[in-house]
């Protein structure tokens, strides 16, 4: 006999022998599990009814629609005509150039004093702006009434909460340079 073939004859007998003595504890197995059936009380609870689902009717559909904006036009004219404040900002004058910056983009980078009239030197960006008393800066309306070698002072129109127009002062303070 070869060596490989003496391998496959003990590796059946031990096959044999091993599937034996699995053959009796299957019985075994099926019994138990038989018993434990017969001992366990299956106990489901019962579901409880679902909720009955009512549908809603929304109605609002035909109302006029809150955020329509010729609604919002004339409540807004209404309370403007309503309003007892008589400070408002001049929408039909020409608009200045330092106008169509923010006020907090601007930087009062140094003054310029002519014969009875002083300018601030103000920057955006890279680039340099002259203002003086009168002049409008910023996005709010702003009027500058002051100037200074250390600051400018303005005098901003803004509408408050409630849609009425009121002053608000805010002031540019002389940005040093660092070298």
């Amino acid at each position: 006999m070869t060596r490989p073939m003496l391998f496959r004859l003990v590796s059946l007998a031990v096959a044999a022998v091993l599937l034996n003595g699995c053959s009796d504890s299957g019985i075994e197995l099926q019994q138990w599990m038989q018993e434990t059936k017969q001992q366990t009380k299956i106990n489901i609870p019962k579901l409880s009814e679902p909720k009955k689902f009512i549908p809603f009717l929304y109605d609002a559909k035909r109302s006029v629609d809150p955020y329509n904006p010729a609604k919002l036009a004339v409540a807004l004219a209404r309370a403007q005509s309503n309003s007892s404040s008589l400070l408002k900002p001049d929408m039909e004058r020409r608009r200045e150039p330092l106008e169509s910056f923010p006020l907090d983009t601007l930087k009062m980078v140094g003054t310029l004093e002519k014969p009875g009239l002083v300018y601030a030197l103000l920057q955006v960006d890279k680039s340099i702006f002259q203002a003086k008393v009168g002049n409008y800066i910023g996005q709010n309306f702003g009027m500058v009434t002051k100037v200074t070698d250390t600051g400018v002072e303005v005098k901003e129109i803004v509408q408050d909460a409630s849609g009425d127009w009121v002053e608000r002062q805010a002031k540019l303070e002389l940005q040093e340079s660092k070298k």
